[in-house]
């Protein structure tokens, strides 16, 4: 796509932290080894993920339009944040390409080659939708079966379609544990043009991608989002499926994700004394349940340590894990694998897919 709404020169200034993946658009990520300082992660350590130019609106003149039950209303942003109670929640953000770059040397995959930084653990703050939802007279409680909350963006174009779009199922948006936020605040204070000021959406326990950055669109639908990073993106295909042309006629067979499964990555790992290594890093919760240990290993997973959780924010977020293990040798490789409440440990081996996607085999790190 090309045209002046492409066009890359007015962006925003980026943090000067991060690892740049690609320029246009804009892909940074931080290290693991920063990350794991910080159990809330700062603005400059928040990884950027893009598919399109990093526009700065006017938040004073930036309208949000609701659709649903035959209905249109218009919302500014002054209104969003004086209508409704601001609520707040600690929930970890994360790509759905996290840690593509070890799935890609398994075998070729097709996306960003992301490390282990797309990850960041913050607090959100914005009104429930369900609070909009119902103040606008758009749905009720007894009606969100079968239903989807879609949200768009048309503010800013993007590699792959004429627009940004995702959708969640109605009931999860209606929720109040907490359900979905429209947010405008990170960490308490207002977002950047980075992170999808003035509006962005905010799913705790669904990948990043449904987190649409600059909303301005929310339809209420019998159908999921039409746009194509619901449709034919942001899927895990199976595994023989191996070219982009073999996968053209799968994309309507197989789920759109939601949340990433259990994980574990090791940000630094030293040897503190003669016989004692160090290891540290961070740990993602699955469906399945809350992270409630991590292990590290030396001897390629025939013996584990159990590490000490320093940091866990709640439900959605992140586990911050460190421990001191015995090691005599010199120099070698350190694994972590989670555990969680389910019972559920974290794979030696993540499962390969053409989009790179979800992977979570063990953490892994040379000393």
């Amino acid at each position: 796509m090309t045209g002046p709404l492409m066009d890359y020169s007015c962006e925003p200034d980026h943090s000067d932290r991060l690892v740049i993946r690609g320029k246009e658009p804009f892909n940074a990520e931080p290290t693991a080894a920063a990350l794991v300082e910080f159990p809330v992660t700062p603005e400059d350590l928040v990884y950027c993920r893009n598919h399109g130019p990093v526009r700065d609106f006017d938040s004073d003149s930036y309208t949000v339009t609701f659709k649903g039950l035959g209905k249109e209303c218009k919302l500014t942003m002054g209104e969003i944040i004086s209508l409704f109670t601001k609520v707040e929640t600690i929930a970890v953000l994360q790509c759905a390409g996290i840690r593509r770059k070890e799935m890609g040397a398994i075998k070729p995959v097709h996306g960003v080659a992301w490390g282990d930084g797309v990850v960041a653990n913050c607090t959100w703050g914005g009104a429930r939708l369900r609070d909009v939802l119902h103040h606008l007279g758009l749905i009720s409680d007894q009606n969100a079966d079968n239903l989807h909350a879609c949200f768009a963006s048309y503010a800013t174009l993007c590699q792959d379609d004429e627009y940004y779009g995702a959708s969640v199922p109605l009931a999860l948006a209606l929720d109040t544990d907490p359900g979905v936020i429209l947010a405008y605040e990170m960490n308490g204070e207002h977002l950047s043009p980075d992170h999808g000021a003035p509006l962005r959406v905010v799913v705790p326990g669904y990948l990043g991608a449904r987190w649409v950055k600059w909303v301005d669109t929310v339809l209420i639908s019998s159908e999921e989002s039409p746009n194509f990073y619901q449709q034919r993106d942001y899927k895990v295909l199976p595994p023989e499926v191996e070219t982009k042309e073999a996968a053209k006629s799968l994309w309507s067979k197989y789920p759109a994700m939601t949340a990433l499964p259990l994980n574990s990555v090791i940000g630094t790992a030293y040897k503190s004394t003669s016989d004692t290594l160090f290891v540290k890093g961070y740990a993602l919760p699955g469906s399945t349940g809350n992270v409630t240990a991590v292990e590290v290993s030396v001897d390629d997973g025939q013996t584990w340590e159990r590490t000490q959780i320093t940091y866990q924010g709640g439900k959605y977020s992140w586990s911050i894990w460190e421990g001191e293990v015995p090691c005599n040798a010199e120099s070698g490789t350190v694994y972590s694998r989670a555990i969680d409440s389910g019972g559920c440990l974290q794979p030696k081996v993540g499962q390969w897919n053409l989009r790179g996607v979800a992977f979570n085999g063990w953490g892994k790190a040379d000393w």
